[in-house]
Formats: C-alpha cells, structure tokens, sequence
C-alpha cells in the first residue's frame, strides 16, 4: 500500500464472483469515486468512498497503472477486495443505485481504458 497522499478524483474497482460494482452517475453507471482528503493515500480513498456510497466494505489493495494513452485528468483507479458481501445501513446511494454487473455485460459503464484492459484479464470464462 502507498502511502502517498491522492491527487484529484479516485475511483474503485471492486470485482466479486466475476461482478463489477457499479453506481449510478446520472443517466449512467460508472464506478464509485470520490475526492481524497487531505494526506488521504488512494488506497484510502476508494475504500472510504465505496462504504460511504454503497455500504460495502473493502480493502483498496493495489493502484491501476494508467493505461498509456489515459488523459493526464485521468482519475487514479485503485483495485479492492470486497470484505463483505451484503452492504450496512447508512450508504449515501439508493440500492437501486448500486448494482454488481457481471463483466461481459458492462461495455455501456463509462470506464476508463486502464480498467477495461484490467477487466480483459479477469472476464470469466
């Protein structure tokens, strides 16, 4: 884990029984994100944004390299491992705001390029 504090936007990358957590953003479906605070490791950052929107617990485990083109505003992705498997009381987002889709299915998420290539290696088969 880094210990550098996060610059700009985070997003989390929760994958469960071949599932990608996703949230409503709007009119679409996007992973959950959010602003660090202060001195706030990005690792930090996605855990703490995933439990405040969504009620699940995870562990921000491993930052995503940027893919090579990525725009330089790209927000830093970090991977998580879900700890639990059913979200407590008080997430920010609706349940119908919150939905694990399976892989395959999630071309119409707005992702950015470094985690559709992470996706690539982990669709099941």
């Amino acid at each position: 884990m880094s210990l550098d504090p996060a610059q700009g936007a985070v997003q989390a990358v929760v994958l469960y029984d071949g599932r990608l957590l996703l949230v409503a953003d709007g009119d679409r479906w996007t992973l959950p994100s959010g602003t660090p605070q202060p001195a706030e490791p990005a690792e930090a950052t996605a855990a703490r944004v995933v439990y405040e929107l969504t009620g699940y617990l995870v562990d921000g485990t491993e930052p995503l390299a940027p893919h090579d083109q990525a725009p330089a505003d790209e927000p830093s992705v970090v991977v998580c491992q879900l700890l639990s498997e059913s979200p407590s009381d008080g997430a920010a987002l609706a349940p119908e705001q919150v939905r694990w889709t399976p892989i395959p299915e999630t071309a119409g998420a707005v992702l950015p390029a470094a985690v559709r290539a992470y996706l690539r290696g982990h669709t099941p088969t």
